[in-house]
Formats: C-alpha cells, structure tokens, sequence
C-alpha cells in the first residue's frame, strides 16, 4: 500500500503549484511501481481533506499577474491542464485502486480528487461541495463527467447546479461515500479497506479496475469485449494459477503479479 498525503493543513490542503506537480508525479510513479497494489489518499488533519485550488497562488500564475520564482510555479506555468490531468486522475489510465480517507472538507477541486478514488471512507463531520458556478466557473477536474455517472442524473445536477453543501449522511445517502465514520476512526478505517484489497492479486486488481473504467458508458456488447479481453490477460498470468492451486491446498496465495 502507498499513502499520498495532501499536507498543507494551514490552508486546508488547498492545492497550491508544488502539490499539483507533486500529486502529478506521485501517480505516475505509484502507476509504474509493480509492489504498490492499492493507494490511499488522505489530508492532513481532521478540518480538510482538500478544499481545491489556491486561488490566491495558482490564478495570479496563470493569467501572467505574478512571474513564476520557483520550478514547481514554472512547470505549472508552461503546462498547468496536463497537470490538472494527472494530478487530479482525470482520466482512466490510472489502474491501481485507490481508497479516499476524507477527513474534512472536500471542497471543488478536492471534491474532484475524491471523485477519482474508488472507495471513500468519510468523517461524519464531513462535507462536500463543487461552487464554482457562484464564481462564474464550472467544475473542470473531472466532476461533469464523473459525477453523473456515479449519483446519478438529479443527484449531480443539484450537487452541481444548486451548489449546495452536502453532508455526510446525504453524501452516504446518494452513493458519494461508501461509509461515514467517527474523525477518530477515518484514516485506520480506510487504511483496512487498502489491507483488505491488497489481499488480491495485483493483475486481478488492475484489470478488474481497468474494465470497469473504459467500459463505462459503453454500448454493452462493447463492455462485454472490454471485460473479455482484460479477463484473457488475468488468466495468462500466473496468479491465475496460483490462485487456485493456494485455495486448494489451503494457504494463502503468493501473489506476483505476473
């Protein structure tokens, strides 16, 4: 298991231009590292899991108001929406599961990273918003895609277009969550659930993972193929052997991931 800790409790985790570039390159090195079978995110603290953007940071770089000082300013300078992309996961390459410790607010961008996790364990003093359209903005890390499809329709459009804020037991009610714990118990609740899948085969994971993103949304004869041809790949492998062979003489696997 790996643990991505978003670390900047003074300002409720908000995501300056260091974290961005940081998050970005831990995904993409968590994505290539083969002894990693499951990730969990989480924020320091019990106030915030992440409240979005550093507006006050990252706007003044973007529209050209400040002069970027340091490597993490000037890389999000010269390519900010590439590292919206692969910091906040939004797309579906990331294959590996990944369990959200929300110990706070998930506000926005925040709210967006949560989106991207696969399982999310929630503080009961929680709560959820997406604001943008009060400031004139839509959401753009990947809610509009993802958050009709996991709530569903009404669900998404009033969390969207009402701008409301959501606690947690109607985050838990409408399917945002999939369970509300005491702060105390969050994080060793989440970091369970990571033992618990990390007991899996790590091909089996990926693959499992792999066919449910792309073939979401898809025609379902579509989605039949998608889930064959990554089923004939687990069953290539030799954890597919070892699976079985484990159960019938009664140990535990020894996962490969091969």
């Amino acid at each position: 298991m790996a643990i991505v800790t978003l670390n900047r409790p003074e300002k409720h985790n908000a995501l300056n231009a260091e974290m961005m570039v940081r998050m970005a390159e831990a995904w993409d090195g968590l994505a290539q590292d083969d002894s990693i079978r499951v990730v969990l995110v989480t924020g320091t603290g019990e106030r915030a899991f992440c409240t979005g953007a550093d507006l006050g940071s990252l706007a003044p770089l973007a529209t050209g108001a400040k002069t970027a000082q340091t490597r993490f300013e000037k890389q999000w300078v010269d390519g900010h929406q590439d590292l919206v992309d692969r910091a906040l996961l939004r797309h579906t390459r990331f294959h590996k599961p990944v369990v959200a410790a929300v110990n706070g607010l998930a506000v926005a961008a925040g709210f967006e990273l949560m989106l991207a996790a696969d399982i999310r364990v929630a503080s009961t003093a929680a709560t959820f918003q997406l604001s943008e359209v009060r400031r004139g903005l839509i959401p753009s890390g990947g809610a509009l895609a993802r958050l009709p499809r996991q709530v569903g329709w009404s669900h998404a459009m009033e969390i969207i277009l009402a701008a409301d804020v959501i606690d947690a037991e109607r985050a838990l009610s409408m399917g945002l969550v999939n369970r509300i714990v005491a702060p105390s118990e969050v994080y060793a609740t989440a970091k369970d659930m990571c033992g618990r899948i990390s007991e899996g085969a790590p091909l089996a994971l990926k693959k499992a993972k792999e066919a449910i993103a792309r073939s979401s949304g898809c025609e379902l004869g579509r989605a039949f193929e998608i889930e064959q041809a990554c089923q004939a790949v687990v069953l290539a492998s030799e954890d597919a052997r070892e699976g079985p062979r484990a159960f019938m003489e009664r140990r535990t696997p020894r996962f490969t991931g091969r």
